[in-house]
C-alpha cells in the first residue's frame, strides 16, 4: 500500500507525457516522405498529374500525415481540379481546424471556381485566427483583390461543328 501514491503519480505523469507526444506534429513515414519529395519535384517540373500520383501513393503509405493533403490539394489546383482541391483542403481542416495554409488554399480554390463570397468568408476566418499580417491572410486577400482569373481555352477544347455536305 505504501507504493500506491507514487505508482499513481508515475502513471499520471506517463499518461500526460504520452498524450502530449500524440498531440505534437509528427514526421511522415520515411517512404511517404520520399514520395512527397517526388511529388513536389514533379510540381516544380510542371507535371501536376505525376505529382498527384506521387502524393496519392504517399497518402496510401501514411494516411495520417495531414500535410500530404495540402500537397494533393495544390497539385489538384494546378491540374484545374478545384473541386477536388477543396475536398483535400477540407480533409486537412477536419484534422487540424487551425491550419492556416488549408484555410487560405481552400479560399483560393473557391475563388478559382468563382465562389467569391465563400473565399471572403475564408479570409474573414483567417483574419480572426491569425490576423491581417499573417502571410496566408495576405496571400488570400491579394488573390481576392485580383479576382478570379479567366480560364484559358486550348485548341483541343474548341472543336468545330462537323458538317457533312454532299458533292454533286
Amino acid at each position: 500500500m505504501r507504493f500506491a501514491a507514487p505508482a499513481a503519480a508515475l502513471s499520471l505523469a506517463l499518461a500526460v507525457s504520452a498524450s502530449m507526444g500524440v498531440a505534437a506534429d509528427r514526421e511522415a513515414d520515411p517512404r511517404a516522405a520520399v514520395l512527397v519529395a517526388e511529388g513536389r519535384a514533379a510540381l516544380e517540373a510542371g507535371q501536376p498529374q505525376k505529382a498527384i500520383d506521387a502524393f496519392e501513393a504517399a497518402l496510401t503509405v501514411d494516411p495520417g500525415h495531414t500535410p500530404i493533403y495540402l500537397d494533393l490539394a495544390e497539385a489538384a489546383r494546378r491540374e484545374g481540379l478545384q473541386g477536388k482541391a477543396i475536398r483535400y483542403y477540407r480533409e486537412a481542416l477536419s484534422r487540424d481546424p487551425d491550419n492556416f495554409a488549408a484555410i487560405s488554399g481552400e479560399g483560393e480554390a473557391l475563388l478559382e471556381k468563382g465562389a467569391i463570397e465563400k473565399a471572403k468568408a475564408n479570409l474573414a476566418t483567417l483574419r480572426a485566427k491569425c490576423g491581417s499580417s499573417c502571410p496566408e491572410t495576405r496571400d488570400l486577400a491579394l488573390a481576392i483583390q485580383q479576382g478570379p482569373q479567366p480560364r484559358v481555352l486550348t485548341a483541343e477544347a474548341v472543336m468545330p461543328d462537323a458538317q457533312v455536305t454532299q458533292a454533286n
